[in-house]
């Protein structure tokens, strides 16, 4: 890509930026991270926020179809939410430097409160304690440029907000999505369907509180196919022999790297019913000062079938052994089509003190703890058939699992006369946070009910504490400069494996201790009344997760491997962005590069079985890129919006001393092209319709780029989706909406299958 052809393009213009309101993680910063309230009258551009930034409002998240929560981020620019399901609990970010394999990378809050799992292979933001009814808004914030949010911020920020009453709320809806699903022999019709509701009140005492509760039950389609890769699957391809089987309906196709595949069947199909309670209660003490809590329940109960596509000569299903069509021989193995059970209960607390003056010094204090209560995942040996009525297995159980943050926050808001000649809006800060590995994997003589010996476990702790310091500087009315420092201490501890093979395998892993600088510094310059040129320039650096560090479980599903000598990954960013706003329009431009030393790679290879996962460190990635954004009240006709965003990225590896080849190669699992535009029309106070659109070109999905085959199961393709909503306010407090997922049907993968087309309609009141 000649990245240096399409700046000299985008230098022609002017550049801007959504209108946004960030939450820091201490809200003591919500005087100085306010919002930029976009009207009719042109309100000036906050110079203040160091990032780039996006946002999506509770009323624009009406234009769209959202199931799950993480539906809210799909259309924020240079972001890619890898959603395989309807009920996908393992819904990873992408974003402009790294994709969806490196979920460290993700920061995401809510209201303040980390929900970003870094625990497991299944460690996506727990987007389950979001109640869809309750949400405001989605923002997203590019880069490690603020000294405020620790290293992981070194991709994307991503802060929910749900809302806080002003008086009595209530809301309920009804939602029902059916997907039609057809890939291989699979060809069937998908129902999902979710309830959620919410009462909320603040009453004259200056308590408030906020009750959510949220079910639905979802039908996923496979996962996974059952197949043999010619010169990777031992015995595939071979001369068919006496002792085979006979068997119609195996499939033939080429693999992402163009080898012969063979496809007996599906498997991974996931059916889930899941259950949420978020509670949050509030109490001003005094008009400055305001107390908050949130305790958030959550349930899954998740169970995973197979299907096999092989017929005998009378007709019976097969599900294993030595087969053949008459031309080529296959040897399934016993737990190809082997079904899993899951059952896990979650539980969030949090808790809020923070301090509201108009000027000066305030402070906050925000503590959470996140705990997996129960989580047994139990998995079968032997295809379903056999499966369905006992045998062996083993249970892998993560009880006591979790995460806790501790943070302290005070930031200091000036006025004219003050000891900074009110130039100075400071934040200073302390910030802990620990993540607790407990990873047990025990042998089961039935999979369903009885545990016997251990075989497996998996234990470690990591913890980083961090000091942070932050100056927004009004150097002249014109300039900003906003400087930061935020130093880490990392360490990790009680790492332990065990293994009882054979042969057995036992190790302890003696603790680390690390410590980094990230300094920051962002200068802003207001060239216009309409219009904000800005510099950044940011060190991040994302010490490795405890899941990283000491996870390396091997099921008769999958393998992880884990290195508990990793690297901390080291960013050093530059971003070059302008904004401009004139009349109804807004329009950003920004050119970043982001240059990692030590980037974690984390790769999973889902096409084999049992799947295999694993982490290793890189020596240098750079990625380089150009991302517009840009937004349109009112175009030709009163109520019709638009906006959109675009984004060029060139992301290579630079070096890598212990894989040469790699040299020279494209990243994993970023796209070099992505493109969204969204469109609203509200031609009246009763109606909205609302159309999105999104296209992603291929990207590579292995180290050495050799997978030159991306439209296909276990490839990485490009991404070319058109998303249609139509809502009705049919009576006072009563809503109807339908919309269609992936109007055209184009299929798109990311290892696994993504969804194809999709209807939903819902039915939703509100006193609102």
């Amino acid at each position: 890509m000649h990245l240096h052809r399409i700046a000299l393009a985008v230098a022609i213009a002017f550049p801007v930026s959504l209108p946004i309101v960030v939450l820091a993680q201490g809200v003591a910063t919500e005087a100085q991270l306010q919002s930029v309230q976009i009207s009719s009258a042109r309100a000036p551009l906050d110079p203040n926020l160091p990032s780039s930034t996006a946002s999506r409002t509770a009323e624009q998240l009406r234009e769209q179809t959202i199931y799950n929560p993480e539906d809210i981020a799909v259309n924020l620019p240079s972001t890619t939410i890898r959603k395989r399901y309807f009920g996908d609990r393992n819904a990873n970010v992408g974003g402009r430097s790294y994709g969806t394999l490196q979920p460290g990378r993700a920061l995401v809050y809510l209201d303040g409160y980390l929900i970003s799992n870094f625990l497991g292979r299944f460690d996506a933001p727990r987007w389950n304690m979001v109640n869809v009814e309750a949400i405001d808004r989605i923002d997203a914030l590019y880069g490690p440029f603020s000294a405020i949010y620790p290293g992981n911020s070194i991709g994307t920020t991503l802060i929910v907000s749900e809302r806080k009453p002003k008086g009595l709320e209530a809301s309920a809806s009804i939602k029902l999505n059916q997907q039609g699903f057809s890939e291989y022999g699979t060809s069937e019709s998908l129902t999902s369907k979710q309830l959620s509701a919410r009462i909320a009140s603040r009453l004259d005492s200056g308590l408030w509180y906020s009750l959510g509760l949220q079910h639905q039950d979802s039908q996923g389609h496979p996962m996974g196919y059952a197949n043999a890769v010619r010169g990777a699957t031992a015995g595939a391809f071979a001369a068919p022999t006496a002792s085979a089987t006979r068997v119609s309906g195996i499939l033939y196709d080429l693999d992402p790297q163009s080898r012969d595949r063979a496809i007996f069947g599906a498997n991974s199909i996931d059916h889930s019913v899941q259950d949420t309670a978020n509670l949050r209660l509030g109490y001003a003490i005094s008009p400055t000062q305001e107390i908050e809590g949130r305790l958030s329940w959550w349930h899954d109960d998740s169970s995973v079938r197979a299907s096999t596509y092989l017929r005998d000569a009378l007709g019976n299903p097969v599900w294993g052994g030595v087969v053949t069509d008459g031309v080529r021989q296959f040897t399934l193995t016993p737990d190809a089509f082997a079904p899993s059970l899951r059952d896990e209960v979650h539980r969030q607390l949090g808790v809020t003190w923070k301090t509201k003056y108009a000027k000066g010094w305030n402070a906050s204090v925000v503590a959470t703890d996140y705990r997996i209560i129960s989580d047994a995942a139990r998995q079968a040996n032997l295809a379903q058939p056999q499966a369905d009525l006992g045998g062996a297995g083993s249970v892998t159980r993560r009880d006591g699992t979790g995460w806790n943050t501790f943070e302290v926050q005070t930031s200091y808001t000036p006025s004219a006369g003050d000891f900074g000649n009110g130039q100075h809006a400071l934040v200073l800060g302390l910030h802990r946070n620990q993540y607790q590995l407990e990873n047990v994997v025990n042998n089961a003589s039935d999979w369903r009910s009885t545990e016997t010996t251990q075989n497996q476990s998996y234990y470690g702790k990591t913890t980083i504490t961090a000091l942070y310091a932050q100056d927004a500087w009004k150097l002249h009315p014109d300039w900003m400069l906003t400087t930061g420092l935020r130093f880490e201490n990392f360490e990790s501890l009680d790492g332990s494996q065990y293994f009882a093979g054979p042969p057995v395998a036992q190790s302890s892993f003696p603790g680390r201790s690390l410590t980094a600088l990230s300094p920051k510094l962002s200068l802003a310059w207001g060239a216009t009344d309409d219009v904000v040129i800005k510099t950044s320039l940011g060190r991040g650096v994302r010490f490795p997760n405890v899941d990283e560090l000491f996870n390396g479980t091997k099921t008769g599903a999958s393998i992880t491997t884990s290195d508990p000598n990793l690297r901390p990954e080291v960013s050093d960013s530059l971003e070059l962005s302008a904004e401009r706003e004139w009349g109804k329009h807004w329009l950003r431009a920004s050119l970043f590069r982001d240059d990692v030393t030590d980037t974690i790679l984390r790769q999973t290879d889902a096409t084999v079985t049992p799947t295999v996962t694993r982490v290793s460190n890189v020596d240098k990635v750079l990625t380089q890129g150009i991302e517009l954004v840009w937004q349109s009240r009112d175009v030709g006709i009163q109520g019709l919006n638009l906006g959109g965003s675009a984004t060029w990225t060139d992301a290579t590896v630079t070096a890598n001393a212990a894989n040469p080849a790699q040299v020279g190669k494209q990243w994993l699992r970023i796209p070099p092209q992505r493109y969204t535009v969204q469109a609203s029309y509200r031609p009246n106070a009763e109606w909205l319709f609302g159309a999105s659109w999104r296209w992603a070109s291929t990207m590579f999905n292995t180290e050495l780029n050799i997978d030159n085959n991306p439209n296909t199961y276990g490839g990485t393709s490009s991404v070319n989706q058109l998303d249609l909503k139509a809502a009705w306010k049919f009576a006072k407090h009563w809503e109807w909406s339908a919309g269609i997922n992936n109007v055209g049907n184009q299929p798109s993968w990311q290892g696994h299958t993504m969804p194809q087309r999709s209807v939903q309609t819902e039915v939703r009141y509100s006193l609102l």
